[in-house]
């Protein structure tokens, strides 16, 4: 018997949606990860450090030092952060556990916490395992403009501010003046940020501006990133949070008592390729804007009205000019209709009314996949008899 705090969310729609790919042998649209590894180089790494015996044991709670060391330099090179390497980083088993951890170890019972939806499903849940309430401002398409006044209106009385940017499942890039904005919101409340990060090397237009560059935000912001998203290696796990000593104390503090630690060689690996993560993050960068446009302009060839994605791994479908209005209902028979496997957005809202003409698919899939995914969906521009 699932508990009262988890009982309205059952499984998640990733899992769902996969088991049903497999279950039809649809082409698998839905989950987010790639269908092929990430560099071989990284992957040498690894099977070094298991080797080496010296690194297949626990690593340290706060994660491997060499790890810790490169997260901190990759901040301050990249974006003039200066983080502390030994206590103000932690390594987590992915980004979802960083998520996890930091509502868990910063929240108490009855606290409000902003969220910006769509959002990614585990938010929702991690703060309801803390106790915590959230309160919601929405993106609204065609643009998923972050609507500032609402923000504030929200912001009064919380005590935490979540943000996604690169956005999943929008593919919205934040803009600076938005994110003057949501700072501006911050420091008048006093709220705590903590930003998902995760597709920070994955943008395709704009650019990507940590929430913690700008004035008065470091002391205050938590980010969240991951070797999963920006090498390919989303089996991995290994995520980070970075910020003032004093916040990762209380992710710290959670996340012992949550997978203690582990991953070690894995994360030996992640530390030799954050060292240079330009070289090795270019390719796939440039790789993954060729498969969006490819993506976009089957699904438009298909009859779907399309919202070009800034950044990250997504695109989303407008499923209107096929005469349909039902996502979720559209999903579950799309695998049957045409051999693919896409998400509702509107699970990745609270207002189960919300997005609901819009369909997510994923495009780091090789070319070969997103091909023939295009041409099974063709088909649905045809009327069906």
């Amino acid at each position: 018997m699932t508990g009262t705090r988890l009982r309205p969310f059952g499984t998640t729609i990733f899992s769902e949606m996969s088991a049903l790919a497999a279950r039809t042998g649809a082409i698998n649209l839905g989950q987010g990860f790639p269908d092929t590894d990430g560099p071989a180089e990284i992957l040498a790494l690894a099977e070094a450090a298991m080797r080496s015996g010296h690194a297949n044991q626990y690593a340290p709670i706060a994660g491997v030092p060499e790890l810790c060391s490169a997260i901190a330099e990759h901040q301050r090179r990249r974006y003039g952060l200066e983080v502390d390497a030994r206590d103000g980083v932690q390594v987590t088993f992915g980004a979802t556990e960083a998520i996890a951890a930091t509502m868990l170890g910063l929240l108490e019972g009855g606290d409000d916490v902003v969220v910006i939806e769509p959002f990614y499903d585990s938010y929702a849940a991690t703060i309801a395992l803390a106790g915590a309430t959230r309160r919601l401002v929405t993106l609204h398409p065609p643009d998923f403009g972050l609507p500032l006044d609402a923000l504030a209106a929200a912001a009064a009385g919380a005590r935490m501010l979540v943000l996604n940017s690169p956005h999943n499942p929008t593919g919205r890039v934040l803009t600076r003046g938005e994110l003057e904005g949501v700072a501006k919101v911050c420091i008048e409340h006093d709220l705590i940020a903590v930003t998902d990060e995760v597709y920070e090397h994955l943008v395709f237009e704009g650019e990507h501006i940590p929430l913690a560059t700008l004035p008065g935000m470091a002391e205050r912001t938590l980010t969240i990133s991951s070797a999963g998203k920006s090498l390919s290696f989303t089996g991995w796990k290994v995520g980070w949070c970075s910020g003032p000593t004093q916040l990762i104390a209380g992710v710290r503090a959670a996340k012992q008592f949550l997978s203690f630690s582990g991953g070690t060689p894995l994360q030996v690996a992640v530390a030799g390729a954050l060292g240079d993560a330009e070289r090795h993050v270019a390719p796939l960068r440039a790789a993954l804007r060729a498969a969006r446009n490819r993506l976009c302009e089957g699904l438009a060839a298909a009859g779907l009205g399309v919202s070009v994605p800034q950044g990250g791994y997504f695109v989303n479908a407008d499923i209107r000019p096929l005469g349909e209005q039902d996502g979720p209902a559209f999903c579950a028979a799309l695998p049957g209709r045409a051999g693919v496997v896409g998400v509702p957005t509107t699970v990745f809202y609270d207002d189960p009314r919300a997005g609901r003409h819009l369909v997510r698919f994923a495009f780091c899939k090789r070319d070969a996949v997103l091909d023939e995914a295009a041409a099974r969906l063709a088909g649905l521009a045809s009327p069906r008899l």
